[in-house]
C-alpha cells in the first residue's frame, strides 16, 4: 500500500497526467460520457484537447502523455477517477471512463512517440541543472528523467517548464503527497542550491527537445 501511495503521488515528478493548479480549468473540455464499443484511437482524441494528438502537448499547461507506461497511465487515471489524486478538472473527467476504457487509453499511448516541447530554456543554466540532477533526481528519474518503458515514474525531461512548476507547487502545497524519498531530495536541493537550483533543474530538462 505504501508503494502504490508514493507511486500515485509521484506524477512528475512528474508526475501527474492532470494540468496542474488554475492555468486551464477555465478551457477545460467537459467530462466525456462513456463511450461503449469506442476504439482506443477513438478515446485518445477526447485527450487531445489539453493533451495533444498522440499526447504531444502543445500548451504549457499539460503534460504530454504520449509514451507514457501503460500500466502507471492506468494508475493515475484510476487515482483520479476515485480521488485519491489532487487534480483541478482530471478527478471529474477520469470519472467519464470505464476501467476497460481507461486500459485501452493506456495501452494506445504507451504505443506512441514522446514529444519533447519546444520551448526557450536558459542555456547558462543547462550544466548545473545537469549536476542537480545527477545528483538529486537520477536514482528514480533515470537516464536523465527521459521516458522509460519499464519505470513507473514519470517523464521530466522534454515536459513543459510551466507544467514541471505547477506539479512541484502541489507538492510543496501539499496538495498532493509528496513521498519521503521525494521530499529528502528536495530539501537537500533547496537547502544547498536554492531556488536557482530548481531553475537550473528546468533549464535542464527543457533542454531536451
Amino acid at each position: 500500500m505504501a508503494k502504490k501511495s508514493m507511486r500515485l503521488a509521484l506524477l512528475a515528478s512528474a508526475t501527474a497526467l492532470g494540468a496542474s493548479s488554475a492555468l486551464f480549468a477555465a478551457d477545460a473540455p467537459p467530462a466525456p460520457e462513456l463511450m461503449s464499443g469506442a476504439s482506443a484511437r477513438m478515446l485518445s482524441e477526447t485527450c487531445a484537447g489539453c493533451h495533444g494528438t498522440d499526447g504531444a502537448s502543445v500548451g504549457p499547461a499539460a503534460p504530454s502523455i504520449g509514451g507514457m507506461n501503460g500500466e502507471y497511465f492506468v494508475e493515475v487515471m484510476k487515482g483520479f477517477k476515485n480521488d485519491e489524486i489532487y487534480g483541478t478538472i482530471m478527478n471529474r473527467i477520469a470519472k467519464g471512463y470505464s476501467d476497460e476504457e481507461i486500459a485501452l487509453m493506456g495501452t494506445f499511448f504507451a504505443g506512441q512517440k514522446f514529444v519533447a516541447a519546444k520551448q526557450e530554456f536558459d542555456e547558462g543554466m543547462v550544466k548545473d541543472g545537469q549536476k542537480h540532477h545527477d545528483k538529486y533526481c537520477e536514482k528514480c528519474h533515470a537516464e536523465g528523467g527521459k521516458v522509460l518503458e519499464e519505470e513507473e515514474y514519470y517523464i521530466l525531461a522534454g515536459q513543459w517548464t510551466p507544467y514541471l512548476r505547477n506539479a512541484l507547487s502541489d507538492f510543496k502545497e501539499e496538495r498532493r503527497e509528496m513521498p519521503k524519498k521525494m521530499k529528502k531530495q528536495l530539501d537537500k536541493l533547496l537547502e544547498k542550491e536554492g531556488d536557482k537550483g530548481l531553475d537550473a533543474l528546468w533549464a535542464y530538462y527543457a533542454s531536451q527537445q
